[in-house]
């Protein structure tokens, strides 16, 4: 089932559900107003949701109508909680090599997470706004999972069965900002802006066995300024799948439905060290950073600038027949006062 939220005059805007090849949609007031709505009342709104997306897909709903990727806001306009772990640790190992730290070993059993901003988030089709082009601006590829309601201390288990959509992630960064706040000892704030998500989500079993797991196995695609960047695939090099972080999130508090939690920024090994561009015949990279930390190792300094006014990322993942799961992320950077 893929599900998508159009703009409309209120927060949380209209939820749609969307028919598989993403061309048509059709709004559902009688079951959910809003997508929050319907993860509130998943037990009952789910077997409607899917009766619908059915005749959907099988042309028999006579007051479906085209759907529009640009009207659509992130399948959550705003959300009661967004956390993002750091599931690929390759690139937390990356991190911390080009700037000549050891990593601690728990960071291979334990999971790293942080608590983002979740009351705005960027629509798909949104300009990425930039204040100064100092705080070195990088969009990270990622997935993300939604949870229905999570009891506090759950298990593996339990975890895997709240899992109820899917989304595409760009967790926009502000790498110039991260030193200053870590010094701090508090973690994350001015650093981390508003994220943008995938026009559509899916439920786990709209990607047969691509969800395998509790992994997403398939390849992000990354495209930057008109030039392929990465296409990492996603279900490999994952340290924690989706059941380790939900469960590392509940460890000390409920989790109430509607609750993000972000799979880092996706990240692939060659052959046990870092990857190599797609230039050079790699799988590349989801961000920027990550190829700025091996500039680094390999010749001593970085070259890639961070995103600057005008630069444009697209973010996409495709199934096994060439077909959008998500929709796409589409953003240019646009300066603002």
């Amino acid at each position: 089932m893929k599900l998508a939220t159009l703009k409309n005059e209120t927060r949380d805007g209209q939820l749609v559900v969307v028919s598989r090849d993403l061309t048509r949609c059709i709004a559902v007031p009688d079951i959910a107003r809003s997508l929050q709505a319907a993860l509130d009342h998943w037990e009952t709104c789910e077997s409607k949701l899917r009766s619908v997306y059915d005749g959907l897909n099988n042309g028999t709903l006579d007051k479906s109508y085209d759907f529009d990727q640009q009207q659509a806001s992130s399948p959550l306009p705003r959300a009661y909680q967004w956390a993002d772990g750091s599931a690929y640790v390759n690139h937390v190992e990356l991190v911390r090599k080009a700037r000549g730290a050891e990593m601690p070993p728990s960071f291979w059993t334990d999971p790293l997470m942080y608590q983002g901003g979740s009351d705005t988030f960027l629509g798909p089709r949104e300009d990425i706004p930039l204040v100064d082009e100092a705080w070195g601006l990088d969009f990270e590829g990622e997935i993300a999972v939604v949870t229905g309601d999570v009891p506090l201390g759950t298990n593996r288990e339990g975890a895997s069965g709240a899992i109820r959509l899917l989304m595409l992630v760009n967790d926009v960064s502000l790498r110039g900002l991260i030193p200053p706040e870590l010094g701090k000892g508090f973690g994350f704030f001015h650093s981390k802006p508003s994220s943008a998500f995938g026009p559509v989500a899916v439920t786990p079993d709209e990607l047969g066995d691509a969800w395998m797991d509790n992994k997403v196995h398939l390849p992000l695609e990354v495209t930057y300024n008109g030039e392929a960047f990465g296409h990492p695939e996603a279900g490999e090099d994952m340290t924690f799948d989706f059941a380790d972080l939900i469960e590392h999130a509940a460890k000390s508090r409920k989790l109430g439905a509607g609750t993000i939690i972000g799979s880092g920024t996706v990240s692939n090994k060659l052959e046990g060290g870092p990857g190599k561009t797609v230039r050079e015949g790699g799988r590349g990279y989801t961000c920027l950073a990550e190829l700025r930390m091996i500039e680094t190792i390999n010749e001593g300094k970085a070259q890639t600038p961070f995103m600057a006014s005008g630069d444009r990322v697209i973010l996409e993942m495709k199934d096994r027949q060439g077909e959008s799961v998500f929709g796409r992320i589409d953003q240019r950077v646009v300066m603002t006062s």
